[in-house]
């Protein structure tokens, strides 16, 4: 039996000693370790449920790095990793390299999140665009560098465009619904695989324009407004609440952690993730993400048991 499952029982635990829960790169895990690395915006979930977790398993040492999605993948499937985490489902060709080392893994829904396009708080007018217009500022090839080539009556003000660089799954996720392929954008814009990057550039930027994770948006609310999308039935802000209900489109999505399934035979690796799984809505809402619904929740609990047995038999 884990320890975490251990403590659900009367039982004495011995020998608990006080941990450290880093953000950075960490190496594979060994004993109490636990190495997660990956999405940016999905990093603030892990690093919130790794402090959590520690109040409770005090001997465990989680690392939470944040080398984009297709970085963590990269060091996921080289076997460096037992979590990656993810805003985006993973490739094929990330699942070719997988195999070709031999990780086999497990995917798990651990949240939603409403991808969130913001501009300067001096920006008064757009309020909402519509996919179009996002699809006419973002394509590849596009040329628009004015606020009032985006749509008539907007000012005459200069469009200075940050975004999320290729290894994310929030670029990923972005160009595949606003310009129809995964992939697919304009290259003259100032990218970053750091949320944060993306908002200091925005905010310091009367023109600026960007979009990330909704938890970075509710982070920096004094410093950036969000932009309403128009995705064809009428304007409908990024919330909560539109995320769960679904009418947040096409700018909802899932986020994901993918574990490997020999790392189920740590207690460590079992006890973390069956602790994320019993405490996911309080955890996404501490860092502002839509909780799972009942169906992915059952669905995600089932996966876990099935892991752990199959870890265990």
């Amino acid at each position: 039996m884990s320890a975490y499952a251990a403590a659900t029982k009367p039982a004495v635990l011995l020998g608990l000693v006080v941990a450290l829960i880093a953000v950075g790169c960490g190496g594979g895990s060994d004993g109490g370790a636990i190495s997660a690395d990956g999405s940016s915006t999905v990093g603030p979930y892990m690093t919130a449920a790794a402090e959590e977790f520690q109040k409770e398993t005090p001997d465990t040492r989680i690392t939470v790095g944040v080398s984009g999605t297709g970085g963590g993948f990269e060091r996921f499937c080289r076997g460096e990793t037992d979590i990656s985490n993810a805003s985006r489902p993973i490739k094929q060709e990330e699942q070719a390299i997988c195999k070709e080392n031999d990780v086999e893994y497990v995917e798990f829904q651990i949240a939603n999140d409403a991808l969130t396009v913001v501009v300067n708080q001096e920006n008064d007018w757009a309020t909402c665009l519509t996919v179009p217009e996002l699809n006419a500022i973002w394509k590849p090839g596009s040329k628009l560098g004015n606020w009032d080539d985006v749509r008539d009556g907007f000012p005459d003000v200069a469009l200075k465009l940050f975004g999320p660089g290729t290894d994310s799954g929030t670029f990923d996720y972005f160009t595949d619904e606003i310009n129809g392929e995964e992939g697919a954008s304009r290259t003259d814009y100032a990218a970053s695989e750091d949320d944060n990057v993306i908002v200091q550039g925005v905010s310091g930027e009367k023109g600026g324009l960007g979009y990330l994770g909704f938890s970075y948006y509710e982070q920096n609310e004094d410093a950036l407004n969000a932009v309403g999308i128009d995705g064809g039935a009428g304007c409908v802000a990024p919330s909560v609440e539109t995320a769960q209900d679904g009418t947040y489109k096409p700018l909802s999505r899932p986020l994901y952690v993918y574990v490997k399934k020999t790392s189920f035979a740590q207690p460590a690796v079992e006890d973390f993730i069956g602790y994320v799984l019993d405490n996911e809505t309080a955890i996404a809402e501490k860092v502002g993400f839509v909780p799972l619904n009942d169906e992915q929740l059952a669905q995600a609990k089932d996966d876990f048991t099935t892991a752990v047995d199959a870890a265990t038999s």
